[in-house]
C-alpha cells in the first residue's frame, strides 16, 4: 500500500512540473506577440570621415617616352671597320670609343705630308739666303734689280707652297684622328648594324655603325586637350611645373617624376590636342625610349579642400548628396557640390564643412531618418598622385 502511494505521488509531481514549463513557455509567446517587431531597426554600414587637405590638381595626358638625343655612328673616313669596342646595350660616356677604322692609310698620308713641309721649308729657307745675298750685291750695283725680283718671287712661292704642306698636314691630321670614333654624348648603344671587317665607304654608307641613345635624361611626349591649354600656361608662370609618369598597365606604379619643358607651338586641329614635352632625370631606366607611358601634369593645388571618398557620393534626381550620420544614429540627405575628383577623393565645394561622419557603403537600403549600425573605415582616404583627375 505504501508503495503505490508512493507512485501517485510522483506521478503527481511530473504532471505539476510540465504544467509549470507549459504555462511559462505560452506567457512568453503571448508576452513576445504583446511586444510586437522592433520599431526601430538599425541599418548596418559602413562610415567614413570627411577631412580637411591640400588636394594637387593634376591634368591626365597619354605619352611616348623619347630620347632626349639620338646619334646616329657613321664614318667619315673610308676604310676597314677593325673594332667596335663597346657592348651592345651598354652605357658610354662622351668621348668613350665606339669604332675604330684601319689608320694605316691615313697615318701614311700624315708622314707625306710631314716630309713634304720638311722639303718646302728647305728650299724656302735657301731661296731667302739667296735674295738677301742679290738685295746686298744689287745694292752695291753688282746685280741686276732683275735678278732680285725673280728670287722675291721664287721665296713667295716656297713660303705657300709651306702654307699648302701645313693645310695637307691638318687634313691628314683630321682624317687620321677619325679613324678612332668617340661617343658625342651620354647615352647607351643600339645593336650593332655593321660588323667588324667590313669595307666602310662614306659615299654609300647609309647604316651607321651603332647608335647612341641619350636617356639620361629623357624626354616624355604627351598629349593634352586644347581646352586645358591655358591652365598649363598659367601653371607655368608660377614656376617649375612637375609631371609624373605612370605605367600605361598600371596606374598606381610611378616610373619617374620630371618637369615640364614647353608645350608644343601648334595646336592639332585633327585631334583638338596638344603636344608636350616634358623632361625626366630617369636614374633607374624606368622610362625607355618608345615606351607608352600616362601622364599627370600638376597645374595647382587646392589648400584647405573638403574631402571625402567618392564612394560616399550619391547621385539623386537633384543632384550629387551624402548621407550624413547623426549623434543620434540617424541619418540625413545632405546635397553637395563636386569640384574636383581624383583617384576615389572627391573634393567638396559645397555642402560639407569637414570632419563630419558620412556612410560609405550600404546607401541602397537608407532613407532620411534611418537609424544605423555604423562601422568605421579603418583606412583614411588621402589625396594621391596616380589615377585619373577630373575637375568640373
Amino acid at each position: 500500500m505504501t508503495m503505490r502511494w508512493r507512485q501517485i505521488g510522483l506521478l503527481g509531481a511530473v504532471l505539476g512540473v510540465g504544467a509549470f514549463a507549459g504555462w511559462h513557455v505560452l506567457h512568453g509567446a503571448a508576452t513576445a506577440h504583446a511586444a510586437g517587431p522592433d520599431p526601430h531597426p538599425q541599418v548596418p554600414v559602413t562610415t567614413t570621415m570627411t577631412k580637411v587637405q591640400d588636394v594637387p590638381v593634376y591634368l591626365d595626358g597619354l605619352g611616348t617616352v623619347q630620347a632626349y638625343n639620338i646619334d646616329e655612328i657613321k664614318a667619315q673616313v673610308n676604310g676597314i671597320l677593325t673594332a667596335v669596342p663597346v657592348r651592345e646595350g651598354q652605357e658610354v660616356r662622351k668621348g668613350d670609343i665606339v669604332a675604330e677604322i684601319d689608320p694605316t692609310p691615313y697615318k701614311a698620308a700624315l708622314d707625306q705630308a710631314i716630309a713634304q713641309r720638311a722639303e718646302d721649308n728647305a728650299q724656302l729657307q735657301s731661296a731667302r739666303l739667296d735674295l738677301q745675298r742679290y738685295q746686298n750685291l744689287a745694292k752695291k750695283s753688282f746685280a741686276p734689280i732683275q735678278q732680285v725680283d725673280d728670287q722675291q718671287a721664287t721665296v713667295n712661292k716656297l713660303a705657300a707652297a709651306v702654307q699648302l704642306d701645313n693645310a695637307a698636314i691638318e687634313t691628314a691630321q683630321f682624317n687620321l684622328s677619325n679613324c678612332t670614333i668617340r661617343a658625342p654624348i651620354n647615352g647607351r648603344v643600339s645593336l650593332y648594324q655593321t660588323d667588324v671587317g667590313n669595307l666602310i665607304e662614306v659615299s654609300s654608307q647609309t647604316t651607321g655603325i651603332v647608335s647612341i641613345t641619350q636617356d639620361k635624361p629623357i624626354a616624355v611626349v604627351f598629349t593634352l586637350p586644347e581646352s586645358e591649354l591655358g591652365q598649363v600656361q598659367t601653371a607655368m608662370a608660377r614656376g617649375k611645373v612637375p609631371v609624373i609618369a605612370t605605367n600605361s598597365q598600371d596606374s598606381n606604379k610611378i616610373l619617374g617624376t620630371g618637369t615640364l619643358l614647353t608645350p608644343d607651338n601648334t595646336i592639332s586641329t585633327a585631334t583638338g590636342t596638344i603636344s608636350l614635352k616634358a623632361k625626366f632625370d630617369n636614374p633607374q631606366d624606368h622610362l625607355w625610349p618608345g615606351q607608352f607611358v600616362d601622364t599627370r601634369t600638376q597645374v595647382t593645388t587646392l589648400h584647405d579642400a573638403v574631402t571625402v571618398n567618392t564612394l560616399a557620393v550619391q547621385h539623386g534626381p537633384d543632384g550629387l548628396f551624402v548621407y550624413v550620420v547623426k549623434p543620434d544614429q540617424t541619418v540625413a540627405q545632405q546635397p553637395v557640390q563636386v569640384g574636383y575628383q581624383d583617384d576615389g577623393i572627391s573634393v567638396v565645394s559645397k555642402g560639407l564643412t569637414g570632419n563630419e561622419t558620412v556612410v560609405l557603403s550600404g546607401q541602397s537600403r537608407l532613407a532620411p531618418g534611418v537609424r544605423v549600425a555604423a562601422m568605421m573605415q579603418q583606412s583614411s582616404q588621402t589625396a594621391d598622385t596616380s589615377g585619373s583627375g577630373s575637375a568640373s
